[in-house]
Order: C-alpha cells, then structure tokens, then sequence
C-alpha cells in the first residue's frame, strides 16, 4: 500500500493522521510548520457585529482576549475551528464549509458589516466587498527545521498532503526533482497545489477544502 504524508502542524495533523488510518492507510506526520501565539491588542468588541476564524489555531492561541467577543455573532471556516470556539464557550457558532471569502459572503448575506477576523500572520486572500473587515493577527506560522525523515519516508508512490500555500513551497524548498517523479501531491486548494511547483507523479487540488475531500483522493491513489 502507498504511504501517505502529512504535513500540517499540530494538533491538527494528528486529527488529519487518525481519519487516515481509519481508512487503513499508511500514515506518516511531518509537520513543516509550528503554530505560536503573538502579542496582540484587542479592540472593543462594540466595533464590530460579527466575528471569525478561519483556523483552529487561532482559537486556541489568542489567549484571555478572545473571551471579549463572546456576544458577538460568530462564524468559522471548518468544523474543527467552529468546535474549538465551542469549547472555548462561544455558544452559537456559524461553521462554513468552504473558504474565507465564502464564510464573508454568508456573514453579509446575515446582515453584518463591520467584521472582526482574528487569525495568522499569514492569511489566504479573502474577498469581503461588502464588509469592513479588521484582521488582527494571533499566531504565527514558524517553519520548523528540514526534517531528514520526510525525505526517508517519501517512498516511491507516497502521497503527500498539503494544506496551504506555504506548505507547497516549504514542501518545493526540501524535495529534490529527482525525487518528486514518483510522488502524488494532494492540495487543499489549487493555490496550495500551485505553490509545490512541477514534476510531481501528479497533483490534485481538493474539489472543497476539507480533509474528508483530500483522504478520499488520496485513499484513490493509493488502491
């Protein structure tokens, strides 16, 4: 059976490394990054009518700051980021399942217009025509050292899970040409697949960016 990577950090690499190996595939993880908190002001919650979180990582690194925004209507891009604000007692939580600028057009569609969006350093382009939107960064996104094992564990017909743009190009910077020829990329978007450059065996951007719709093609390739 093929192998499959995956580099996502932490704790949600585990998450991606469970569903995966209740499909019986082969797993291994390399993280290629690691999520740290930043300093960060929080602005009045009476600025704004709605928030969101477009990762997880934000819910759980923002610290005692993000509790000021309890009362507001709320919404996350994926279930693992509107879960992760449930327990941390944001009561109703809008999850949308495709990308930032389709959780901006439902946040519209309800009538908001002044959008506090608390996420990365670095974020995914985001189109928000109709909303006033204020990014505060609270967490960062720190590129581990290269890591020998990934590279010893890309065997010959491997799959490989990206899922993001920095990822593809940290992923581009550690895997030599001669190697990508016998490895499959699975991206969460086609930017992500884009940013890993060419002569992979093949790639193969998820049709929604969820981990579901990227297990299932790499289960595929790896029959």
């Amino acid at each position: 059976m093929n192998r499959v990577l995956i580099l996502r950090p932490e704790p949600a690499a585990g998450r991606t490394a469970a569903k995966a190996a209740a499909l019986g595939l082969d797993v291994r993880v390399h993280p290629l990054f690691a999520p740290q908190p930043v300093d960060w002001t929080s602005p009045p919650a009476s600025h704004f009518d709605a928030l969101l979180l477009t990762s997880a990582h934000g819910v759980r690194l923002a610290g005692p700051g993000l509790t000021a925004y309890r009362g507001l209507p709320t919404y996350a891009v994926g279930e693992a980021t509107a879960q992760a604000l449930r327990e941390a007692g944001f009561a109703d939580v809008v999850a949308g399942a495709g990308d930032g600028t389709a959780i901006a057009a439902r946040i519209a569609a309800d009538g908001h217009r002044r959008l506090l969006h608390l996420g990365g350093t670095t974020v995914a382009p985001m189109a928000a025509e109709a909303i006033d939107v204020t990014r505060v960064a609270v967490y960062s996104m720190i590129a581990l050292p290269p890591d020998p094992a990934l590279v010893a564990d890309a065997a010959p017909g491997s799959v490989l899970l990206v899922h993001s743009p920095r990822a593809g190009e940290r992923l581009a910077e550690q895997m030599e040409q001669d190697r990508r020829a016998s490895l499959h990329i699975v991206a969460i978007s086609p930017a992500a697949l884009a940013a890993c450059g060419e002569s992979w065996a093949s790639g193969q951007a998820s049709a929604l960016p969820v981990d579901d719709e990227m297990l299932a093609l790499a289960a595929r390739l790896c029959e």
